[in-house]
């Protein structure tokens, strides 16, 4: 009795993978999770285990492909477009386990963003250092995108708080990117002495990424109001330097102010977060800059010279079919993770949504029925067995409920395995499914 109920446990537990392929661009984008809430960022730890911010506050955790029920953090932030935002590993997570979150937080009347550096242990984090605080915040345009570069150094994207003057005034934190070391002092190396700004003029940018020979590549949302309305902006990053904000938008030049090396015109993206691709499993797109957008709904590839300032091609992928994207990023397995943003207020979300999505090689095999399709042997066990050429064996997934088996149930049967837990407690688990008839042991 035992093995049939840690049997029908344990195929309960494997997540469903849903697939949706694109022969005219040989991927297929897979749901490796979904019901999320207004994910934000990803990021990944050397032994695969995934974190990723909700904007809620809570800080999630995937781990051997399960999202565990409770947050490694939840914190009390600020709300609208503000929240938990931007997360990252240090560069020696191996040896200090640092993470460090960007979010928004109430300070009395005032609306502030931080940058907090956490210690890792057990999936749990805890408190270590405020790298920096008194971040300009607001309802709207709150940056929130933060990255190590390949020089060791953080960067921190800031929006401008609904207040565009305070991207030209180089005593505000607000519509810059700003450069810190991972204890949060400043660089003596920064463009602007004794400051963290790196750069400055910026309107809301959230997103940012390093090309192979060290380019410095940032999104940014361009205006919606008394300055005209589109003209999102991709930037090449100078240090020192000032795009313009609100003293010009698109193509619009003025002496000492950068003109973004692209725009959209009259066509409103709203660009999120971005990667420049480096993968292995894509060599059609290796270089190639991606950009998640939200207004619209699509992922954006571009591929640039940027040796001469210039951009060969852009395109369009996915338009309209997963809603709005709020990041992309290039996983440790090599392929391309996209996170939704349909449930912030501004999309029209499915009933899975929030989602995060995995785009990969449309005949590569990751499932059971990818290795019946491309015809190899099938073993006729119970569930059914499919090995390939390379000797991988895919299990058949076994569906026992259309209906959603709830958390605590799953880490009981993975406690179980592990044996942290009674059998007296997973026949417990079990019960509670019969009874909401989740599943059903009726032999007849």
């Amino acid at each position: 009795m035992k093995g049939i109920l840690f049997t029908i446990g344990i195929f309960s537990l494997i997540p469903f993978v849903f697939a949706q392929e694109y022969p005219e661009l040989g991927v297929k984008v897979e749901t490796i999770a979904e019901n999320l809430d207004i994910p934000w960022s990803i990021t990944w730890t050397p032994d695969g285990t995934i974190f990723f911010t909700e904007r809620n506050g809570n800080l999630r955790v995937i781990q051997d492909g399960i999202i565990l029920e409770k947050p490694a953090l939840s914190l009390e932030v600020g709300g609208v477009e503000g929240g938990l935002l931007g997360i990252t590993l240090d560069p020696n997570y191996s040896e200090n386990h640092y993470i460090y979150l960007y979010y928004t937080y109430n300070n009395f009347l005032e609306t502030k963003n931080k940058v907090v550096r956490y210690i890792e242990s057990n999936l749990v984090l805890s408190e270590d250092k405020v790298l920096i605080e008194d971040i300009p915040g607001g309802p709207f345009h709150d940056g929130g995108r933060i990255k190590f570069g390949p020089d060791g150094k953080l960067y921190i994207t800031t929006g401008d708080a609904g207040k565009a003057e305070l991207a030209q005034d180089k005593n505000s934190f607000a519509g810059k990117i700003l450069r810190v070391n991972s204890d949060g002092s400043i660089p003596s190396d920064n463009p602007i002495s004794d400051s963290p700004i790196y750069s400055y003029g910026h309107r809301n940018p959230q997103g940012l990424d390093w090309d192979e020979l060290g380019n410095l590549v940032a999104t940014e949302h361009g205006p919606s109001g008394w300055h005209g309305v589109a003209h999102d902006e991709i930037n090449v990053i100078i240090p020192g330097a000032n795009y313009g904000w609100p003293d010009i938008i698109g193509s619009e030049t003025m002496e000492g102010l950068v003109t973004p090396i692209l725009n959209t015109g009259d066509d409103t993206w709203a660009p999120s977060g971005a990667e420049f691709y480096d993968g292995d499993k894509f060599p059609q797109w290796s270089g190639k800059f991606f950009v998640a957008t939200l207004r619209g709904s699509h992922l954006h590839i571009i591929d640039f010279d940027l040796e001469n300032n210039k951009v060969i091609s852009d395109q369009k992928l996915f338009e309209g079919d997963f809603g709005r994207l709020r990041d992309v990023t290039t996983g440790p397995d090599g392929y391309l993770y996209v996170l939704t943003s349909n449930q912030d207020g501004r999309g029209a979300p499915e009933i899975n949504d929030d989602r995060i999505l995995r785009i990969v090689p449309l005949n590569e095999i990751n499932s059971f029925e990818d290795c019946v399709a491309k015809g190899n042997p099938v073993m006729e066990s119970y569930p059914r067995q499919c090995k390939n050429v390379d000797g991988q064996i895919f299990v058949e997934e076994i569906e026992v409920s259309k209906q959603k088996i709830p958390q605590w149930v799953r880490e009981i049967f993975v406690w179980y395995a592990q044996d942290q837990v009674s059998e007296q407690e997973l026949l417990n688990a079990i019960k509670y499914l019969v009874q909401q008839n989740i599943i059903n042991l009726d032999s007849k």
